[in-house]
Protein backbone atom coordinates (compact mmCIF):
# COMPACT_ATOMS: atom_id res chain seq x y z
CA UNK A 1 0.00 0.00 0.00
CA UNK A 2 2.81 2.37 0.76
CA UNK A 3 4.15 1.71 -3.04
CA UNK A 4 0.95 2.60 -4.12
CA UNK A 5 0.70 5.82 -2.33
CA UNK A 6 4.03 7.16 -3.01
CA UNK A 7 3.44 6.61 -6.74
CA UNK A 8 0.40 8.30 -6.49
CA UNK A 9 2.19 11.49 -4.88
CA UNK A 10 4.66 11.39 -7.48
CA UNK A 11 1.99 11.26 -10.26
CA UNK A 12 0.59 13.83 -8.22
CA UNK A 13 3.47 15.97 -8.06
CA UNK A 14 4.82 15.33 -11.94
CA UNK A 15 1.26 17.06 -13.00
CA UNK A 16 1.63 19.95 -10.54
CA UNK A 17 5.30 20.39 -11.91
CA UNK A 18 4.51 20.17 -15.37
CA UNK A 19 1.61 22.95 -14.76
CA UNK A 20 4.54 25.26 -12.94
CA UNK A 21 7.37 24.76 -15.04
CA UNK A 22 4.70 25.88 -18.12
CA UNK A 23 6.20 28.70 -19.66
CA UNK A 24 4.12 32.03 -18.89
CA UNK A 25 3.24 33.12 -22.51
CA UNK A 26 3.89 36.61 -22.90
CA UNK A 27 1.63 38.90 -25.23
CA UNK A 28 2.52 39.44 -29.06
CA UNK A 29 4.00 42.51 -29.29
CA UNK A 30 3.19 44.50 -32.63
CA UNK A 31 5.77 46.90 -34.36
CA UNK A 32 5.12 50.06 -33.27
CA UNK A 33 3.20 52.05 -36.18
CA UNK A 34 5.11 54.63 -38.68
CA UNK A 35 5.31 58.16 -37.26
CA UNK A 36 2.27 60.26 -38.78
CA UNK A 37 3.75 62.31 -41.90
CA UNK A 38 3.57 65.52 -39.58
CA UNK A 39 5.89 64.12 -37.27
CA UNK A 40 8.63 62.94 -40.07
CA UNK A 41 11.59 64.17 -40.14
CA UNK A 42 11.70 66.39 -43.42
CA UNK A 43 13.86 69.02 -43.93
CA UNK A 44 12.37 72.33 -44.09
CA UNK A 45 12.93 74.71 -46.74
CA UNK A 46 13.04 74.94 -50.48
CA UNK A 47 14.13 71.91 -52.68
CA UNK A 48 17.35 73.01 -54.73
CA UNK A 49 18.56 71.57 -58.13
CA UNK A 50 21.87 71.60 -58.92
CA UNK A 51 23.35 70.42 -62.03
CA UNK A 52 26.77 69.38 -62.08
CA UNK A 53 29.34 70.93 -64.52
CA UNK A 54 29.97 67.25 -65.79
CA UNK A 55 26.29 67.24 -66.28
CA UNK A 56 25.68 70.91 -68.03
CA UNK A 57 25.57 71.35 -71.61
CA UNK A 58 25.92 67.44 -71.94
CA UNK A 59 22.29 66.92 -73.35
CA UNK A 60 20.03 68.75 -76.18
CA UNK A 61 16.98 67.24 -75.14
CA UNK A 62 14.37 64.31 -74.31
CA UNK A 63 12.13 61.77 -75.64
CA UNK A 64 8.54 61.77 -74.12
CA UNK A 65 5.69 59.18 -74.72
CA UNK A 66 2.44 60.32 -74.52
CA UNK A 67 -0.35 58.29 -74.61
CA UNK A 68 -3.46 58.75 -75.29
CA UNK A 69 -5.63 56.97 -72.69
CA UNK A 70 -9.05 56.88 -74.44
CA UNK A 71 -7.71 56.08 -78.16
CA UNK A 72 -4.71 54.31 -76.58
CA UNK A 73 -2.42 55.99 -79.09
CA UNK A 74 1.06 56.60 -77.94
CA UNK A 75 3.59 58.87 -79.96
CA UNK A 76 7.14 59.52 -78.59
CA UNK A 77 8.02 63.48 -78.99
CA UNK A 78 11.32 65.54 -78.74
CA UNK A 79 11.22 68.15 -76.61
CA UNK A 80 14.51 70.95 -75.76
CA UNK A 81 15.59 71.35 -72.26
CA UNK A 82 14.08 74.85 -71.41
CA UNK A 83 11.50 74.65 -73.97
CA UNK A 84 7.20 73.60 -73.98
CA UNK A 85 5.50 71.14 -76.02
CA UNK A 86 1.45 71.26 -76.38
CA UNK A 87 -0.20 68.43 -77.03
CA UNK A 88 -2.02 68.99 -80.28
CA UNK A 89 -6.00 68.80 -80.55
CA UNK A 90 -5.62 69.49 -76.44
CA UNK A 91 -4.72 72.37 -73.98
CA UNK A 92 -2.21 70.21 -72.40
CA UNK A 93 1.20 71.96 -72.11
CA UNK A 94 4.65 70.35 -71.04
CA UNK A 95 7.31 72.64 -69.96
CA UNK A 96 10.61 70.50 -70.01
CA UNK A 97 13.42 71.71 -66.98
CA UNK A 98 16.35 70.23 -66.10
CA UNK A 99 17.42 66.56 -67.07
CA UNK A 100 19.57 64.54 -64.54
CA UNK A 101 21.61 61.54 -66.03
CA UNK A 102 21.88 59.85 -62.65
CA UNK A 103 19.12 61.22 -60.27
CA UNK A 104 20.10 61.67 -56.76
CA UNK A 105 18.38 63.24 -53.74
CA UNK A 106 20.03 64.41 -50.51
CA UNK A 107 17.67 66.36 -48.20
CA UNK A 108 16.44 69.19 -50.11
CA UNK A 109 19.78 69.09 -52.69
CA UNK A 110 18.49 67.73 -56.09
CA UNK A 111 21.56 66.54 -58.15
CA UNK A 112 23.01 64.10 -60.63
CA UNK A 113 25.97 61.80 -59.13
CA UNK A 114 27.67 61.56 -62.66
CA UNK A 115 26.94 62.36 -66.41
CA UNK A 116 25.99 58.26 -67.16
CA UNK A 117 22.80 57.12 -67.72
CA UNK A 118 22.28 55.38 -64.31
CA UNK A 119 19.11 56.65 -63.07
CA UNK A 120 17.49 59.45 -65.85
CA UNK A 121 14.95 61.71 -64.51
CA UNK A 122 13.76 64.75 -66.10
CA UNK A 123 11.62 67.76 -64.45
CA UNK A 124 8.67 69.18 -66.31
CA UNK A 125 5.81 71.14 -65.06
CA UNK A 126 2.22 70.58 -66.99
CA UNK A 127 -0.16 73.57 -67.28
CA UNK A 128 -3.99 72.19 -68.49
CA UNK A 129 -5.12 76.15 -70.24
CA UNK A 130 -3.19 78.31 -67.24
CA UNK A 131 -3.31 76.25 -64.67
CA UNK A 132 -0.39 74.26 -63.30
CA UNK A 133 -1.93 70.35 -62.70
CA UNK A 134 1.75 68.59 -62.48
CA UNK A 135 5.27 69.66 -61.41
CA UNK A 136 7.89 66.84 -60.76
CA UNK A 137 10.08 64.60 -61.65
CA UNK A 138 9.69 61.62 -64.49
CA UNK A 139 12.20 58.67 -64.34
CA UNK A 140 13.20 56.59 -67.09
CA UNK A 141 14.12 53.43 -64.83
CA UNK A 142 10.90 54.16 -62.69
CA UNK A 143 8.30 55.19 -64.54
CA UNK A 144 5.28 54.64 -62.00
CA UNK A 145 6.93 56.81 -58.91
CA UNK A 146 5.42 60.06 -59.06
CA UNK A 147 3.33 59.85 -62.20
CA UNK A 148 1.59 62.20 -64.26
CA UNK A 149 -1.99 62.03 -63.25
CA UNK A 150 -4.84 62.80 -65.89
CA UNK A 151 -8.14 61.49 -66.98
CA UNK A 152 -6.89 61.14 -70.64
CA UNK A 153 -2.69 61.39 -70.90
CA UNK A 154 -0.08 59.62 -69.75
CA UNK A 155 3.37 61.04 -70.04
CA UNK A 156 6.87 58.62 -69.83
CA UNK A 157 10.18 59.52 -69.60
CA UNK A 158 11.88 57.23 -73.05
CA UNK A 159 15.60 58.50 -73.29
CA UNK A 160 17.83 61.74 -73.37
CA UNK A 161 19.22 63.81 -76.03
CA UNK A 162 22.96 64.21 -75.95
CA UNK A 163 24.37 67.39 -77.48
CA UNK A 164 26.01 66.57 -80.80
CA UNK A 165 29.92 67.01 -80.99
Amino acid sequence: MKAKSIAIAAGITMLLSFGACKKKEEPVQEAPAPAPAHELMIPKGETRIVVPDSVQGKWEAVKIEITDKTTKKKEVVTIKLGSEYTIPGSDIKIKVGDFLPDFRMDGLSITSASNELKNPAVHVTVYEGDKEIFKSWLYSNFPSIHPFQHEKYSLTLVEAVPVKK
